[in-house]
């Protein structure tokens, strides 16, 4: 049974909305935008939970669609607002792979909604690894086919960003603009990448 901390994430991220356009409609500025305030929310609300979930204290939430949800939100999402411009940003990014692996191999994914079935799959784009960015395109253009015509261009948007990701990944085989906060040297081509519109997310 997903239990009362994960819904209280699900309610967060997600909202209260039936319909998936427009859920992505309302919540764009709390998943997209760069926000101090809201970076301080999750902070306060979540930060515990996120520790938590790094130390393993929160795997049994891996028990039920809902839950696993929740916990890869804690550790692919949250701390991309706790940690902005640290490395701690990306620390739990592999185990959130884990356990989007986990969740395609037993099909988990598919007792989810199409909105929560694009977060399940972000850590994959997230990824710096090929393979993981062709395998998120293949999902997010099967999902993009499988909602309702009214929310298939909102869900086309997820691909083209997915698209957008992989882009990067086989030219650079990293995301250039992590590398300031990852203090990674910069190439040439890179550092000139950087100064393009659409260079970072």
């Amino acid at each position: 049974m997903t239990s009362d901390r994960s819904r209280d994430i699900l309610n967060f991220w997600f909202g209260t909305e039936q319909d998936d356009a427009e859920v992505a409609s309302l919540q764009s500025d709390l998943w997209w935008n760069k926000s101090e305030a809201i970076d301080d929310a999750i902070r306060r609300r979540f930060g515990a939970l996120v520790e938590q979930a790094a130390r393993a204290d929160l795997d049994h939430w891996a028990a039920d669609a809902e839950g696993l949800l929740a916990l890869i939100l804690l550790l692919d999402q949250f701390p991309r607002n706790i940690y902005r411009d640290r490395p701690q940003a990306f620390a739990l990014d592999d185990q959130a792979r884990n356990w989007c692996r986990y969740m395609l191999r037993h099909r988990l994914d598919q007792r989810l909604r199409p909105i929560q079935r694009l977060f399940a799959y972000l850590p994959l784009e997230h990824s710096e690894n090929l393979e993981d960015q062709h395998q998120c395109v293949q999902l997010m253009q099967t999902l993009a086919t499988s909602v309702p015509m009214h929310q298939r261009e909102t869900f086309e948007g997820f691909v083209d960003f997915a698209e957008c990701h992989r882009v990067i990944i086989e030219r650079f085989g990293r995301f250039p603009h992590r590398n300031a906060v990852l203090e990674r040297p910069s190439t040439d081509e890179e550092a000139e990448f950087l100064k393009q519109p659409g260079s970072s997310f």
